[in-house]
């Protein structure tokens, strides 16, 4: 289930992939502590996790860490080459589909509170209620888990039985025993991101008619609330762009071995490293409120 994360490849120069593995390994653990400093502020103030974008902003950072744990787990078990039993690695791959698939659909999610919040005001409080909230996350879960189920159902329905029984490297490339299956694959996700593409670029618009029509501090926030819009654009086009990285990386792997190597590492720190620290920056950094909870944490922690 490495997708990306299978940096290694055999005959490639150990030196360069010991140094490629080191980084990552060095990029995980910075965005895991910022990550975990940002769920512990969330944590200690009632405001946060009563709040619908600050509760939605803490399921992406959940989230996004699961999948960095989990993604270096199985780069280190592919640069290795250690196998595991098939099973084990299905259940492993489950969550690992489902988490792949809950940041983009919570960015949208969140992407709809703004529009709520700057379009609809009078039902902000309504609509964004902690139970409201709730639910959404619920939705989104389901939402995520069917790009997953249909992956999953189109390998269940091809693979022999004497399959399960075996010991491979756990890749996502396990799952894919013919051609249709990538192609299903790849269709359940573009049509995905075309409906959660729609969907930002309607509420880019309308928040856009509501910024060049307010004044004064409603302005300023609606325009702070259209840049947080496109942030989330632009995460959820850094995500749709590492759908066609396997497409790319089986293309240049038929021209040279050593190119294939490199590009699969920069497809990896590009599509799915950096969408995953944009989190932080957007709602740990910009927002306001949050940024000062956080500074007031860290200060205290060195003061201590």
């Amino acid at each position: 289930m490495a997708d990306n994360s299978s940096l290694v490849v055999g005959g490639s120069s150990e030196q360069q992939i010991n140094e490629q593995v080191i980084i990552v390994q060095l990029l995980v653990m910075i965005f895991l502590c910022i990550n975990l400093l940002l769920i512990l502020t969330f944590f200690k103030k009632e405001y946060f996790y009563t709040t619908t974008r600050y509760i939605l902003f803490a399921v992406t950072l959940l989230s996004d860490s699961f999948i960095l744990f989990m993604s270096n787990v199985l780069l280190i078990l592919s640069y290795f080459q250690i196998t595991m039993d098939v099973c084990l690695c299905i259940i492993i791959s489950v969550a690992v589909f489902l988490y792949l698939m809950v940041t983009p659909v919570t960015l949208t999610a969140m992407t709809q509170e703004r529009y709520v919040a700057i379009c609809m005001p009078l039902r902000h409080r309504e609509l964004c209620s902690t139970r409201s909230t709730v639910y959404c996350i619920l939705i989104i879960h389901a939402l995520s888990s069917v790009p997953c189920i249909v992956i999953l159902s189109t390998f269940f329905a091809s693979a022999h039985l004497n399959f399960y029984t075996q010991y491979r490297i756990c890749t996502v490339e396990i799952f894919i025993l013919y051609t249709w299956q990538d192609h299903i694959r790849s269709a359940v996700h573009q049509f995905y991101f075309l409906i959660m593409c729609i969907i930002i670029v309607f509420s880019y618009v309308k928040i856009m008619k509501v910024a060049k029509a307010a004044s004064g501090e409603d302005k300023k926030s609606t325009w702070k609330g259209l840049r947080t819009v496109i942030l989330h654009a632009f995460q959820l086009l850094l995500c749709l762009l590492r759908l066609w990285c396997p497409l790319i990386e089986a293309a240049i792997l038929q021209i040279s071995l050593r190119l294939f190597i490199n590009v699969r590492y920069f497809n990896y720190i590009m599509f799915s490293l950096v969408p995953r620290c944009l989190t932080p920056l957007i709602y740990g950094l910009r927002d306001e409120m949050f940024f000062h909870a956080l500074k007031k944490d860290v200060l205290f922690g060195l003061y201590k």
